[in-house]
């Protein structure tokens, strides 16, 4: 018999976050984020439901770019590490992907492309402060011009920058990293891009002319203590499963490997089919919520290779075969990420080829 463990992308979640993006970022374009397959939900999947919302899409990698291409998407891509190598100049020009230039090594491999093969955009990115990527502000006047005088660049240079603690609504590291981008750009031409999706959130001044948005397009939340429904975001994966068998254990029996749990009283312990092999944490501490049935309960012991075992003291109903939710509606990834000790970027990026991914419109 097959597994039961089922991640269910929700399609018109997808949209209805994208379109509360931009009721957000005003008149500001959206580049829609997909690196890491879509944060798990499916590159080509998501690409397809959002081809005729997205102004662009962003991807972390070429290969990413070709999936894209391949599958028949004429947005504009952009490649947020740029080229790696000098032959990766030539392809991202077959693709028409967009280059971020962020390290003085790209800067003769751009020089030396060939223009016949048609001009590169590419996008100037700048270090504020999360010192990862990016050039030096004093140092972006000098390379802006350098990128508009190669003859297989693109005659408008991007701008764009990444924000470190933008999720901090009243912090002044964005303050001063806009103050930064602000002084380093003034007077250069070329489109801005600044906001990630916390700071589509939380700070409008921010905008400027691109908006690149992740987590809040799969209804993620980029606040710690928030779920994305508490910014009016839908959950674009459902994560579920079945539960395979009910043991009825005596007060003082130990559960799962190593027996960290001790029964309390006499009990039902139900066994669900997923574990970490499915992508579901490890790392996932007893009392970590999941629903049977619709009804809250909790995980105890460890969680192992294939499967969890869960507290069924508020089920009473509960039955084999029941559909035990993970995530999802009703129970926001975020709340399990907490009780994982990560975020929930992790999670949703993290299943397994074992898990089913179907497709709904809701």
């Amino acid at each position: 018999m097959s597994r039961t463990t089922v991640a269910t992308i929700h399609l018109g979640a997808l949209r209805h976050n994208l379109a509360r993006i931009r009721g957000l970022a005003g008149d500001a374009r959206v580049m829609a984020v997909v690196k890491a397959d879509a944060y798990g939900h499916g590159l080509e999947r998501v690409a397809r439901a959002l081809d005729d919302e997205a102004d662009a899409f962003a991807v972390a990698a070429i290969a990413d770019g070709l999936r894209l291409r391949a599958a028949g998407h004429r947005q504009r891509i952009v490649v947020l590490s740029g080229p790696d190598t000098p032959s990766d100049i030539a392809e991202m020009q077959r693709l028409r992907l967009e280059a971020l230039v962020h390290h003085d090594a790209q800067l003769p491999w751009l020089a030396g492309a060939d223009p016949a093969r048609g001009p590169l955009r590419v996008w100037l990115k700048i270090d504020t402060g999360m010192h990862r990527l990016g050039f030096a502000p004093s140092h972006a006047r000098e390379v802006h011009a350098m990128l508009r005088a190669m003859p297989a660049v693109d005659g408008e240079v991007g701008l764009m920058t990444h924000f470190a603690s933008s999720e901090v609504f009243q912090g002044e590291a964005t303050v001063q990293q806009m103050a930064r981008f602000r002084e380093a750009t003034d007077g250069l031409p070329g489109p801005r891009a600044l906001s990630n999706s916390a700071a589509v959130l939380g700070w409008p001044e921010a905008r400027a002319d691109w908006v690149r948005t992740g987590g809040l397009l799969y209804g993620l939340s980029v606040v710690e203590g928030a779920s994305g429904a508490d910014f009016g975001f839908r959950p674009a994966m459902t994560l579920t499963t079945r539960l395979v068998a009910i043991n009825r254990l005596a007060r003082g029996e130990r559960v799962g490997y190593n027996g960290t749990y001790v029964c309390p009283e006499d009990m039902p312990i139900g066994v669900a089919a997923i574990g970490y092999g499915d992508g579901y944490p490890r790392s996932a501490a007893t009392g970590t919520p999941v629903l049977v049935g619709g009804v809250p309960v909790s995980i105890v012991g460890r969680v192992s290779m294939d499967l969890i075992t869960i507290d069924l003291r508020n089920a009473p109903s509960a039955r084999v075969g029941d559909r035990v939710t993970l995530w999802g509606e009703g129970l926001p990834v975020e709340v399990v990420a907490a009780s994982a000790g990560t975020i929930a970027y992790d999670l949703t990026c993290g299943m397994t080829r074992r898990v089913l991914f179907v497709e709904d419109d809701a």
